[in-house]
């Protein structure tokens, strides 16, 4: 292809994604690029799918992948003339994507350099952050580190808990990728080298363990940030995964841990100035097989 006919033609992207990332694939399409080709992996249906993003890939006619994204599937990427990958939730390292393709941009769900990690949302509750944010920055060799394009920052409440965060994050995530899908060379070319941050991994069951020996504050901030992950809790000698739960402060005498009240699927748990309502809860763990960048 001649450099005339390249500049007359829009600009070409392929992209990894998940549902909760169809939003930053459609500002792409809308600001006017090309959607050529879909990444994408199986998932396990407890927080995310895939079907949506497969069904708008389908719709635009383009390739869809679900094995991985290698060396291989680069090379082809630059058969097709592509001119940027987005990487927006993928489980693996993608390889030395500058040897086929001009430019790769990641849209990671914190505020670089902080809380690089495949899924610090959980992290940011526990740490009661006052304040959050996205990030869209060059695809580096190492996880989350590459200059950052640009960012959307947001203030979070006193009683933030995972999934208004995440629905939160998911909303900041679709504008930030219209400012830069219709920005791109401006940031691309004034990207800035990230400075210190830190890394945050995927928990332990023993990190999701009510210890009810804790404050109510402390138990309230653990079972907002894990949400829909699910806190464990041992009792009456079975592994408890609490649904949903209630705290509020008491006085009493009691040792914490002393379950005061059970009814059916309902009890109350003493802790050391206060009260856990356990409201719903099952013997079985979510249905998920791992936390994964595709969640």
């Amino acid at each position: 292809m001649t450099n005339s006919q390249n500049q007359s033609r829009p600009k070409r992207f392929a992209i990894t994604a998940s549902d909760r990332y169809l939003e930053v694939f459609n500002a792409f399409v809308s600001a006017g690029w090309e959607p050529i080709k879909l990444f994408t992996l199986p998932t396990s249906g407890f927080l995310n799918d895939n079907k949506a993003v497969i069904a708008r890939a389908q719709q635009l006619g383009m390739e869809i992948q679900m094995s991985r994204l290698d060396d291989a599937s680069l090379a082809g990427l630059a058969r097709m003339d592509c001119d940027l990958l987005v990487v927006a939730s993928y489980d693996w390292r993608i390889g030395r994507w500058q040897d086929y393709i001009p430019r790769a941009v990641n849209f990671h769900p914190s505020p670089l350099p902080r809380y690089r990690g495949p899924y610090p949302l959980v992290q940011a509750i526990l740490d009661e952050q006052t304040e959050w944010g996205v990030t869209c920055h060059k695809l580096a060799e190492e996880f989350d580190k590459g200059d950052i394009l640009a960012q959307r920052i947001f203030p979070l409440t006193a009683h933030e808990c995972h999934e208004s965060l995440d629905l939160r994050t998911q909303m900041a995530m679709s504008r930030l990728a219209i400012d830069v899908a219709l920005n791109f060379e401006k940031v691309w070319s004034e990207a800035n080298p990230q400075v210190d941050g830190h890394y945050v991994g995927l928990w332990s069951d023993a990190e999701r363990t009510l210890d009810f020996w804790k404050t109510i504050s402390e138990l309230d901030r653990q079972l907002r940030a894990f949400g829909n992950f699910q806190c464990i809790a041992m009792l009456h000698g079975l592994q408890l995964h609490i649904q949903q739960a209630v705290v509020w402060p008491e006085t009493h005498s009691l040792p914490p841990g002393t379950v005061v009240l059970s009814s059916a699927v309902r009890m109350v748990v003493a802790c050391c100035d206060g009260f856990v309502g356990i409201t719903r809860w099952s013997l079985l763990p979510p249905h998920l097989t791992h936390v994964s960048r595709l969640i």
